[in-house]
């Protein structure tokens, strides 16, 4: 097959979609967009506006409905710590990515941190899987684990509160 001259428009790299498609499942995320130099892949869920008034042409609005409330969760047993203000994490390590964490480098493996160990910077807290690939983010700065935010496979956000380092 003869290659694609420029001016036969863009090369798109089905297995990147494929791959960025089944992120977007897999996170529950709405879309996905991904820039490499002058190209740009956006994903994205097909949302059905069938029959709804106000959409017209081309014009995209997001409207996800709200699950039920659930219950209200029991009060904690009096032994355990108050959980801690949203506001108290403003300071964590953050996730420079979309992806799912991981605390282990394997399922067998013990964590990579824990709350009360001892870091320096630079040392793996634990790894966010992007895309197939495995990202180690490191501690930006020494000090004691004191909270660790996230639960083990669970999907991050960018700039998500991963681990408070004090």
């Amino acid at each position: 097959m003869p290659a694609k001259k420029e001016t036969d428009g863009m090369n798109v790299d089905i297995k990147l979609v494929r791959e960025l498609a089944k992120l977007l499942n897999e996170t529950g995320l709405n879309d996905i967009e991904v820039e490499d130099g002058d190209r740009k892949i956006r994903i994205g869920k097909q949302h059905d506006f069938a029959g709804m008034t106000g959409f017209a042409g081309n014009e995209v609005a997001y409207a996800q409905p709200q699950p039920a409330p659930a219950a209200a969760p029991a009060p904690a047993p009096a032994t355990e710590a108050p959980a801690a203000p949203a506001d108290d994490h403003k300071d964590a390590q953050k996730s420079p990515m979309v992806g799912t964490v991981y605390l282990a480098p394997d399922p067998d493996a013990d964590d990579f941190v824990s709350i009360g160990d001892k870091i320096s910077e630079g040392d793996t807290l634990l790894i966010v899987e992007a895309m197939k690939v495995m990202n180690p983010i490191a501690a930006e700065s020494s000090g004691t684990v004191k909270a660790i935010l996230v639960e083990n496979g669970q999907p991050v956000e960018f700039d998500q509160p991963l681990v408070v380092i004090a």
